[in-house]
């Protein structure tokens, strides 16, 4: 591609090609449990689940959280539970196959604990890349997340807004972690407003956008409130 082709677009996960139907929050269930037990854990403790590759066990161990035998299996099978509900979105699996098929690279960026990575790949194998919090070790809106996901699907941020070099956008849900952190590195961050209060409401349209290149198009993907 060249000119003012887009030669990469990158999905946030959840709430933009996945959502969770049977929602348990077991991690948050884990801080309540050690708060219950008099740690002093922040809310913002969940960072360790989301940027270290460890188990739920691993995690509440580092957290210096004591489970029951009894707790334990109650969180487990509570996360299990999550795990197995989530699935994408209609139009994710169809929006990602027009933009591949029109020869746009494709990759997923989400802030995601451990246990959540194998599904995403599971629902989304044929990507051309994966950043994921828990194994970088930095989350979103961290400019470190997203040019791992633009070196790994062959892309170079910072063009985001020229006309001389292919585009990288990237859509979301999240006003700072999908449309600011992006724009703060150069790629083109769309919100996702899937209500309809907002100008991309789906994934097939915003694929079709892409696609068509028209002049309207990038008017509207770039357009939008910052």
């Amino acid at each position: 591609m060249t000119g003012t082709a887009i030669d990469g677009v990158v999905f946030d996960a959840f709430g933009t090609v996945l959502r969770i139907t049977q929602r348990t929050n077991a991690y948050g269930q884990l801080l309540r449990e050690g708060r219950r037990q008099g740690l002093q854990l922040a809310p913002d403790s969940i960072r360790m689940a989301m940027t270290t590759n460890h188990s739920f066990d691993e995690i509440a161990s580092q957290l210096g959280v004591v489970l029951t035998r009894a707790k334990r299996l109650e969180l487990s099978t509570g996360l299990k539970r999550e795990l197995a509900s989530i699935q994408a979105f209609p139009d994710a699996k169809a929006a990602i196959t027009l933009l591949q098929q029109a020869g746009v690279k494709v990759g997923i960026c989400s802030n995601l604990a451990a246990s959540y990575g194998p599904v995403v790949r599971e629902i989304f194998p044929h990507l051309d890349g994966y950043a994921f919090s828990f194994e970088l070790g930095v989350m979103k809106p961290e400019p470190a997340i997203y040019h791992a996901i633009c070196n790994q699907i062959g892309v170079e941020p910072g063009h985001g807004f020229g006309s001389e070099r292919g585009r990288v956008l990237m859509i979301g849900d999240s006003p700072s972690c999908d449309r600011d952190g992006p724009r703060a590195v150069g790629i083109m961050g769309v919100l996702l407003c899937r209500t309809g209060a907002g100008t991309i409401r789906d994934l097939i349209q915003f694929a079709q956008l892409v696609i068509d290149q028209s002049k309207e198009g990038l008017v509207q993907l770039g357009g939008q409130a910052r």
